[in-house]
């Protein structure tokens, strides 16, 4: 397991907002500086909901890698790629398929939720039902160790972990364990065997938990060893059979909310968005345009801040004094509300600056695009044989 490694994707919905931005693309820009990341488009789970109308899907996708890419998601630090690329994923997701209870998925808070949410569409097909499965299948190739969401999202990785241990349960019993463990343990240095041995009967015969985290350390700080063998001798210890499939953590971000225009959530189908690369002028004249307090029907009335959309965006792009100047200016009807706007434009255009100058390469020249995603497709391609590989094993399917 990579317990560092961290796996995330995104449906393909086209050009990205400033809420996408605030939401999870900040937080995934955090994250490529501190740990392995792999960010990929999620495809194959737009026709969970969009299987009628596909034809937007490619261009979508561009649109969105772009906005990564302004956005300051890195190649050199993260693998970007597309899920149908990777073909694997849907390998996985058909073999976990055999071995998890249908009760599993129709328990997914979403799986109603969204069937009432998106009760014009016919949602009662097979792959709906078994987009949770999907979405574990996406992470569990990349035995990855954290995977990072809202609140929300908690349940799924619960599901995640739980399908992770049913199947290490079913197929985790290696064929001649004991022999190959004598075989693992023959790569760590005299020191670090006789150390391993004392850490199992102290986990195992004296009962004390700490062991069992010491010989995670010791197993992972021993240059000698394959990941198999890292994961057969863990299993050693912890008396467990083998983890084929890790199970992830859910990785708790903090997204800060940016409201849309109109102070309902930011979305495009609320028309009430800002898209990451929409130009100066269409971005001066929406917030200009914003509704305020409606108590301020003239630039003499006094308003209340908490009333205000407008307020809701000083809370993410002005500074305190900027803030105190709003409150005191608007409760005193010291301040017009375009002139309360105006660091509002000043933030989100000095936010965008670099976005559109970082896109303009891409946009010049689209083949960028497609070799940064052919590059971390065939990155992702080689993790995901390798899970691959053991799981057919595991499950009998490897014929040689």
């Amino acid at each position: 397991m990579h317990a560092d490694r961290v796996v995330s994707g995104m449906r393909p919905t086209g050009a990205m907002h400033l809420g996408h931005y605030h939401g999870a693309l900040k937080n995934w820009i955090k994250l490529q500086s501190e740990v392995p990341c792999l960010f990929f488009v999620a495809d194959w789970h737009a026709l969970t909901t969009h299987y009628d109308d596909p034809s937007i899907i490619e261009t979508s996708t561009w649109d969105m890698v772009i906005d990564w890419l302004a956005a300051g998601i890195d190649p050199a630090k993260s693998t970007i790629f597309i899920q149908s690329q990777v073909p694997e994923h849907a390998e996985l997701h058909l073999l976990l398929s055999m071995v998890t209870p249908l009760g599993w998925l129709e328990r997914v808070p979403t799986y109603k939720d969204q069937q009432e949410k998106l009760a014009d569409r016919d949602l009662a097909t097979y792959g709906f039902l078994g987009y949770p499965l999907l979405q574990a299948a996406d992470v569990l190739i990349y035995r990855a160790g954290q995977v990072p969401v809202g609140a929300d999202q908690i349940p799924h990785i619960e599901m995640m972990r739980e399908i992770a241990r049913r199947f290490n349960h079913l197929y985790g019993k290696e064929k001649g364990f004991e022999q190959k463990v004598a075989e693992s343990i023959k790569k760590l240095s005299g020191k670090q065997a006789k150390q391993y041995g004392e850490l199992r009967s102290a986990y195992q015969e004296q009962g004390h938990a700490e062991a069992l985290e010491q010989a995670r350390r010791l197993l992972d700080d021993a240059q000698s060893l394959g990941l198999a063998d890292r994961e057969r001798l863990f299993a050693h210890v912890a008396g467990t059979r083998r983890q084929i499939l890790p199970e992830p953590q859910a990785k708790l971000t903090e997204s800060s909310r940016l409201p849309g225009l109109d102070g309902q959530k930011m979305s495009k189908s609320y028309g009430n968005s800002i898209s990451l690369r929409e130009d100066k002028d269409t971005v001066i004249k929406k917030i200009r345009t914003m509704p305020t307090d409606p108590a301020r029907v003239r630039r003499t009335d006094p308003g209340n801040p908490e009333k205000c959309p407008v307020w809701q965006l000083h809370q993410v792009y002005s500074d305190a004094a900027t803030k105190d100047w709003v409150v005191k200016g608007c409760t005193t009807a010291g301040i017009g509300c375009i002139e309360c706007k105006q660091p509002v434009i000043d933030g989100v255009l000095k936010e965008q600056e670099p976005m559109r100058e970082r896109a303009q390469q891409y946009l010049d020249k689209p083949e960028l695009v497609r070799e940064i995603l052919a590059q971390g497709c065939a990155t992702a391609r080689k993790l995901a044989g390798e899970t691959m590989r053991d799981v057919r094993e595991a499950m009998g399917l490897h014929y040689r």
